[in-house]
């Protein structure tokens, strides 16, 4: 940034530039885009990956090996400390931790992991438990529900 850049007002917008708006204006004619060519058409862009016709790095590349990614198990986590929220007696699970805004969904499952502490009794339906949220939950007088 000069001196000169500096505005009164403190204006870090920039005008836009007007291309293809004739030759005096220093972007007329080709508007910057030059002479012919993919690049100077309208809706020049080519796929992700596109290399000009030339076998692409992913298409070049072995593969090999296994994959389960289309398989991976997806949970919805949350930790033991968050369910204070809760009310002594209440049963939580998924649902009622999404109503509350406890979590955000990532999976249709719920793991309850052990951080913080707890000191009301819940019954907690989820489909994994952490051995540290377990005992916690258990310590506290609560009752833990596996869902299969």
């Amino acid at each position: 940034m000069q001196i000169h850049d500096v505005t009164a007002r403190g204006n870090n917008h920039d005008k836009r530039k007007r291309v293809g708006r004739g030759v005096g204006s220093g972007k007329g004619k080709t508007a910057g885009k030059g002479h012919n060519g993919q690049r100077s058409r309208s809706g020049d862009l080519p796929r992700i990956g596109f290399e000009g016709g030339q076998m692409p790095l992913f298409r070049r590349m072995p593969k090999r090996g296994f994959t389960n990614a289309r398989f991976k198990k997806h949970y919805t986590l949350i930790n033991i400390e968050s369910l204070e929220a809760f009310d002594a007696g209440e049963v939580v699970d998924l649902t009622a931790v999404l109503e509350k805004g406890l979590a955000r969904k990532t999976g249709d499952m719920l793991k309850v992991l052990g951080q913080g502490d707890l000191s009301k009794e819940l019954t907690i339906k989820a489909h994994k438990f952490s051995k540290s949220a377990q005992s916690k939950i258990e310590s506290a007088g609560g009752t833990v529900e596996v869902i299969d």
